[in-house]
């Protein structure tokens, strides 16, 4: 047993003056979880609508669903009236697809910088270095409810640990990215939500950190984090059973090959893990290039039409317009300022052509 603090050494911090410390920092309040969740809430049938979304991406993750998962939008949203002309589009288009592809928005808020840059709206909701977190959370979160009302599925990338539980009640799916996939707290992290989660391959293609992800998040945890209050706390989770594999390519190339998704099967298999696989049509997987998306698209048709039933999604980074622009002088409407995208016309071209091709199948089943 330890024994008993001696009362000498017990601190009441009332009656301390502000300790100063030494930092390059300085801190600025923000609302608690709990307190953005009571002051932008979801209502009782919006709740129930992102259950259903949940499940109907669960059902096509397990197969038990054979449409094809698509993730679609813009790299990072920076502009919140072209990011919901592009969800209206979406939602549009997913009344015309929806027997055969379960369309989702892509509403990325936080954006992972190699070196120095814009971290997304979520930290910079101005676009001019400011840095209104507060602004940006409660934008973020209006932003994607918005989304969700037009029946839209909502997915994001989970990047700052602190930052998911503002925003973790809205999504129906959401990414580990390839730099975060072998981070313990991000895979604990994962271990506690209720919602499909992927993990991407590492950034030199590999899959085997992605795979140990996996098998940690579908784990339980007890690890350090804070409550919906803000407040340190012990965390216990029960180990998330929807999370799957992105194939996003690498520093080697492209990865969502036949032979290259017949590896990360057997990468799986080795494991135990089922073959749940989403390929990413962007990054590596298209050479950085958006305008080769719906080739990487096509590939993935192919291999679903000649058998191949591990490819359960995709992913594309699309805009209302093709290309990106810098964050500099006045801002194109619809233009991506992070990475290029694939612009509308020719995202709804793809999506109409997949549609198309994997209905034939299933009438030529019937």
């Amino acid at each position: 047993m330890n024994a008993p603090i001696p009362a000498a050494n017990v601190i009441n911090l009332s009656d301390t003056a502000p300790v100063s410390v030494r930092a390059r920092r300085s801190t600025q309040p923000l609302p608690s979880p709990a307190q953005l969740r009571h002051q932008i809430p979801v209502s009782d049938s919006l709740d129930q609508r992102i259950a259903r979304q949940r499940d109907a991406v669960r059902a096509v993750l397990c197969g038990e669903d054979d449409r094809l998962l698509v993730i679609a939008g813009p790299c990072s949203l920076h502009e919140p009236d072209s990011a919901l002309e592009y969800a209206e589009r979406l939602a549009h288009l997913s009344t015309q697809v929806n027997d055969t592809l379960l369309l989702v928005m892509r509403a990325y808020v936080e954006k992972p910088r190699t070196t120095i840059g814009w971290k997304g709206m979520l930290y910079d909701p101005h676009l001019d270095g400011r840095g209104d977190m507060a602004e940006g959370l409660a934008l973020s979160r209006r932003l994607m409810l918005s989304m969700i009302a037009l029946d839209l599925p909502v997915a994001t990338e989970l990047l700052q640990p602190l930052a998911a539980g503002y925003l973790d009640d809205l999504l129906a799916w959401a990414a580990i990215g390839a730099r975060t996939s072998e981070s313990q707290v991000h895979r604990e992290l994962v271990s506690g939500l209720d919602l499909p989660v992927g993990f991407k391959n590492g950034t030199d293609g590999s899959v085997s950190i992605a795979c140990d992800a996996m098998g940690s998040a579908a784990h339980s945890h007890q690890h350090f984090g804070v409550d919906e209050l803000g407040c340190p706390a012990l965390i216990r989770t029960q180990g998330n059973p929807d999370v799957h594999l992105v194939l996003r390519g690498g520093s080697a190339g492209p990865n969502y090959g036949p032979d290259h998704v017949s590896m990360a099967r057997a990468a799986l298999a080795k494991r135990g893990i089922d073959a749940r696989l989403i390929v990413d049509c962007s990054h590596a997987n298209s050479g950085k290039d958006p305008l080769r998306q719906p080739a990487v698209l096509e590939s993935v048709i192919e291999q679903r039409l000649a058998g191949e039933t591990a490819l359960r999604g995709v992913m594309l980074e699309s805009h209302l317009f093709d290309g990106s622009q810098p964050l500099t002088g006045q801002l194109a409407y619809g233009v991506s300022v992070t990475d290029g995208c694939l612009g509308w016309t020719k995202t709804e071209q793809a999506l109409l052509h997949a549609a198309d091709r994997l209905a034939g199948k299933a009438a030529a089943l019937r």
